[in-house]
């Protein structure tokens, strides 16, 4: 993209765009090649690590999903052993769903992995790059929660 392209906000998005796309797809490349989850399976368990224990549709809402699409995911996850579900204790007609232990353990494992990937590319920046990513980050996470 040119320069003249990216003083545009249609080109700056289309460059961040582009550059989020490219960065998840390789961060999802440094997984543990035992894992056999598929992205949006870990992306339920991260979730699910960070905020604790949700509905069927609060899972699918945070994942912006429909939720018979998160339905069949849980099912998987509670297949391999990595989430646990329940009836809600007021709403008969909703099931919780909360990370196990295993389910846990694989998160960690998988952050520590990717996380020590983007360390290294970090550090072969400059300072200066870096501190311009570490403002971006907190942009970038607010744009996310947006809708």
């Amino acid at each position: 993209m040119t320069t003249q392209g990216l003083a545009t906000d249609a080109g700056l998005a289309s460059e961040l765009r582009l550059a989020v796309m490219r960065l998840r797809r390789r961060l999802a490349g440094e997984r543990h090649p035992d894992n056999e989850l598929s992205i949006n399976q870990m992306g339920v368990l991260g979730v699910l690590a960070r905020r604790g224990e949700m509905t069927v549709g609060e899972l699918a809402a945070a994942e912006k999903v429909q939720p018979p699409s998160m339905t069949r995911t849980v099912n998987c996850l509670v297949e391999t052993g990595d989430v646990l579900k329940r009836p809600h204790e007021s709403d008969g007609r909703q099931i919780v769903v909360e990370i196990s232990e295993q389910g846990q353990a694989r998160v960690a494992a998988d952050r520590v992995r990717r996380d020590a990937w983007l360390a290294r590319r970090l550090d072969e920046l400059a300072p200066e790059d870096r501190e311009v990513l570490r403002r971006a980050a907190a942009l970038l996470e607010s744009l996310a929660q947006k809708d």
